[in-house]
Formats: C-alpha cells, structure tokens, sequence
C-alpha cells in the first residue's frame, strides 16, 4: 500500500481541528486561575461560582462543574472530528484505523450486554464512556472535574432512567405496571423502591468514586509536604524548601485514580447503563406483541 500524501489544505484542517480541542483547555485553564484565591493550606471544596444569572424563575449558579462540562462536549466533538478527517475506503490513515477498531470494540460490547435488539446503541454507549472518561481526565490539566459534582452525574443517571423507563414502557402501561408485582405480589413496595433507586445508585457510584480520589490524592500530596518540611526544612539554603518527598509518589497516584480509577468509572457506568436498559426491556412480551399485531393486521 502506498504512502499516503496529504495535501496542504488537508493539513490545515487538521491544525485547526486540533486547535479547536486545546482552545476550550486553554479558556477553562484561565478561568481557573482568574477565580481561584490564594490559598497556604488544604483547601478541598466543590465547584467554584463563576458568576450569576437572574432568571424569572430564581437565580442561576454558572458554575466550574457546568463550564468544564461544555469544555470537555466541546473538545471532544472536534476530537471525532479531527479523527474522522480524511477517512478513505482505499487508502486509510492510522488515525481511521484506530477509529474502526473502538467502533468494532464499542458495537461488540453492546451486542453481548444488549444483544441484537439494541445493536444501534452503539453511538450513545460510546458518548457515554467518552463524556464520562474525558470529564474526570480533565483534572490532568488542573481542572475540576465535572463527575466529581452530584449534579452532574445524577443529570446523566436521569437521562439513563428515562431510557430505562420508555423501553419498560413498550409493552404498555398495564405490562409496566404489572412488572412491580413480580415474583410475587406482596414484593411490590421494594420494586418501587428499587426502580427509583436505580438513577441514584448509579450517581452516587459514579461521584463518589471520582470525588474520594481526589480528596485522597490532595490529602497524601499535602501530607508528604508537611512531612517533608519536617525531615528536610533543615538543609542549608534552598534545600530545605524542596519537597523531596513529593517527588515521584503523587504522580504514581494522580495515575492510579484520575487515569485508571476515571477511565474505570466511565466503563461501569457505561456497562450500567446498557445491564439496567437492556434487563428492564421485555423483549419477549415485545415481540409477541409486535406478532398479535401483524396478525390483526393481516386478517383485516
């Protein structure tokens, strides 16, 4: 297979599409510093207020968690187009190879937790993992990350509830209704229970792990500081101020629970989301409907 050459205009494209996924970095990274005080000590709070909009109803909270929301929907939509740039039946770029194999992956995933039923929720699984993933690897940059805020998670645990509740609803109301009353009817009150339990379940798993990896991770770096101050405060000169110990070890852990602990989350939540859909549909009953109506039909 031959080279392939890329044209100049191609290029261009390319530059700009990169551009267009680090200029929202870029924005949040300012905003960060032109709202955050100076701090001397631990300081572990939720999302800043960056400002306030009177509406009608009450006022309105803009906040970090709501901006780096739209920064991360907004380099990631340039992302898959930048990944997408240029794709070619007969001469395909590295780029389109990697694009092919998640999208495989991604359709293979769906197909053994859903089966062939929800075969066109591929693109909405992989929004899911890709939001969810790039939403808690942003605190790489310095950013706050959106999973780490309850109103976040719990507006994507909602969305998935919905989902959950149209598919049970495909066999009618009286089907869905019937459902809390098996296996047995005295167990009604704990499946009412259990279904409005689900979104809450789902967004407290998803914030709670991100967040206690972010309190962890602030708590032992600042440890190490003090501790460090305490051992090697003594040296002569600058010495004394360089906090050896902080060397290495915070770095081992922003790995450990802002790469692997939020690429995790994501793939649980994502698999979450395709178990309670997929589960909660009566495929069977569906079909057997779709079936009686084909039949009325064709005697009519």
């Amino acid at each position: 297979m031959k080279k392939r050459k890329y044209s100049a205009k191609f290029k261009a494209v390319d530059a700009f599409l990169i551009a267009c996924m680090i200029l929202p970095i870029l924005f949040g990274i300012m905003l960060y510093v032109m709202f955050t005080p100076e701090s001397s000590g631990i300081e572990i709070s939720g999302a800043r207020i960056y400002f306030t909009l009177n509406t009608p109803v009450q006022p309105l909270p803009i906040t970090e968690s709501q901006v780096n929301s739209w920064i991360v929907i907004i380099s990631v939509f340039f992302l898959c187009l930048y990944l997408t740039h240029g794709l070619s039946a007969t001469n395909p770029t590295k780029r389109q190879h990697i694009v092919e194999w998640a999208l495989e992956q991604t359709k293979k995933l769906v197909s053994d937790n859903m089966g062939e039923f929800f075969d066109e929720f591929a693109p909405f699984v992989a929004a899911i993992m890709m939001l969810s993933a790039f939403s808690s690897l942003i605190t790489l940059v310095g950013l706050y990350p959106p999973t780490s805020d309850l109103n976040v998670v719990g507006g994507w645990a909602l969305l998935v509830f919905v989902l959950i509740t149209y598919y049970k609803f495909k066999c009618g109301a009286v089907h869905y209704l019937k459902s809390f009353a098996e296996p047995v009817a005295f167990l009604t009150p704990l499946n009412v229970i259990s279904e409005f339990a689900t979104p809450v379940s789902m967004a407290f798993r998803h914030y709670g792990n991100i967040l206690s990896g972010s309190v962890i991770s602030v708590l032992v770096a600042a440890s190490l500081q003090e501790l460090s101050k305490i051992i090697f405060g003594k040296l002569p000169g600058f010495l004394g101020s360089i906090p050896f110990l902080q060397i290495g070890l915070p770095a081992v852990l922003s790995i450990y629970f802002d790469v692997f602990s939020g690429l995790l989350q994501a793939f649980i939540f994502a698999m979450l989301t395709m178990l309670y859909i997929s589960s909660g549909f009566p495929e069977e009953d569906y079909k057997a409907k779709l079936l009686k109506k084909s039949a009325v039909k064709a005697n009519t």
